[in-house]
């Protein structure tokens, strides 16, 4: 069998994988291809995963009865081969073919000829087909119903956008280590590289670049003089803006992207505590650390409960990065739309208030707290701020409109919402909170 059918049967494994409840970066590092065929392979799966809603309704359409559980595989490839045919605008003689060969890499010989069938079933019928599913919510949308109600209900005017935003491919943004160079004179290196670059009007220190490149091609980024770190992620450290010579928690620091920022905006002079109840994740904070050139303490603990790990000094500003549906990065990590269950929900509005009710106690008076999220749900968000407020007397939630100096996003409820894709951004949510300076009853 050739090297392209092989990354096909690649793709259906990872794609299976996924829907048996393997995360897609857990999926994919199973799979090591060729060099040269590393971009196919991404491309195949990450297309696969962000439409399979739409590819399996497709794909049912064209078979005449359901696959048995045991050719679940095989169901995964002609996902992946419809994906091609209907999303990628591959080649049809080219998808096709490689598809079917990728049936017996599959160790699926006998299941091969109904690959190749309902492949040229569905060009035979395509326009038909793509009508039919334009008609249905789930599919047109590729994504879930439930995500489609809640998506609704939250917000009527916008949830179309928000739906095609998660839909689009994330572009790769870059933070500028401010103490070592200007973002400004950073781009002019990239530029005479031959990456093509756009500095951000709202973003102090990013950059995002016209096309993705490995991170080995970033001018210093092993010295600590780049990271990767979308655009709405670098808001929060900014807009919590942290002062030198103050003491700063970082609460579910993991990976450590934004405690890395957090130092940079300071200058390396700040206090601060770094703490993840993930004793892996932690590990890669202290890597992100070392590449940076900073030094903090790092601790597994869980940040909800303040009595097993802090030493009663309080902070003057607190990041507190939410775990949450990341329902505003759907387009980096797709397989969420088929991972995530409404009842998730819940769980994680519950671990939310955790969280805030149990790191109020520390934060110094006069003090900030920058509540952030990945998502677009108002129960993790809006409602969750306004909540906290309406119970904590000394809680002022202070605007952020003026701050964020963009068009963009949503401020009119408790805190500010940036949608997917606005100004080439994830979406994400922040509410900035002040404690009274003066205690109350």
């Amino acid at each position: 069998m050739s090297e392209s059918s092989r990354i096909r049967a690649a793709a259906a494994r990872t794609l299976s994988a996924i829907l048996g409840g393997r995360s897609l970066d857990a999926a994919m590092s199973r799979f090591e291809p060729p060099v040269e065929q590393v971009a196919l392979y991404k491309a195949l799966v990450y297309h696969s995963v962000r439409w399979q809603p739409r590819l399996s309704r497709l794909a049912g359409l064209l078979l005449d009865r359901p696959l048995r559980a045991r050719d679940r595989v095989i169901d995964a490839l002609l996902q992946v081969g419809l994906c091609q045919l209907s999303v990628m605008n591959a080649a049809d003689h080219a998808a096709v073919s490689e598809t079917v060969n990728a049936a017996r890499d599959l160790g699926k010989p006998g299941l091969a000829g109904l690959v190749n069938g309902v492949l040229r079933k569905y060009l035979r019928v395509r326009d038909t087909l793509e009508a039919e599913l334009d008609r249905d919510p789930v599919a047109a949308s590729a994504h879930p119903g439930w995500m489609l109600d809640v998506l609704r209900e939250d917000w009527p005017e916008r949830w179309r956008e928000i739906v095609a935003g998660g839909n689009l491919q994330a572009p790769m943004w870059l933070r500028v280590n401010r103490t070592r160079i200007s973002a400004r004179d950073y781009l002019q290196e990239l530029n005479d590289r031959g990456h093509e670059a756009t500095l951000s009007a709202w973003v102090d220190d990013g950059i995002r670049l016209d096309k993705p490149c490995a991170v080995e091609e970033l001018p210093g980024f092993g010295q600590g003089r780049v990271s990767v770190q979308d655009g709405a992620s670098q808001l929060a450290s900014q807009l919590l803006a942290p002062v030198a010579g103050q003491r700063v928690l970082d609460a579910c620091a993991a990976p450590g992207g934004k405690t890395g920022h957090l130092l940079e905006l300071a200058g390396g002079d700040i206090d601060l505590l770094a703490l993840d109840r993930d004793s892996q994740r932690l590990r890669k904070v202290d890597e992100t650390l070392e590449r940076l050139g900073w030094t903090a303490v790092t601790r597994t603990a869980d940040a909800a409960s303040p009595g097993d790990w802090w030493d009663g000094k309080p902070f003057q500003r607190i990041l507190l990065d939410t775990p949450c549906s990341g329902s505003g990065v759907i387009r980096r990590h797709p397989d969420i739309k088929l991972l995530r269950r409404r009842s998730d929900i819940d769980d994680l509005a519950g671990r939310q208030k955790a969280l805030l009710d149990g790191l109020w106690p520390t934060l110094d008076r006069g003090g900030l707290m920058l509540y952030c999220s990945c998502s677009v749900y108002r129960q993790e968000n809006q409602q969750q701020i306004d909540r906290f407020v309406n119970s904590h007397s000394d809680a002022e939630l202070l605007p952020l409109s003026d701050r964020l100096r963009g068009r963009f996003g949503d401020g009119r409820g408790p805190g500010f919402q940036v949608f997917p894709g606005e100004e080439e951004m994830d979406g994400f949510f922040y509410a900035l909170l002040r404690k009274s300076s003066v205690a109350t009853d």
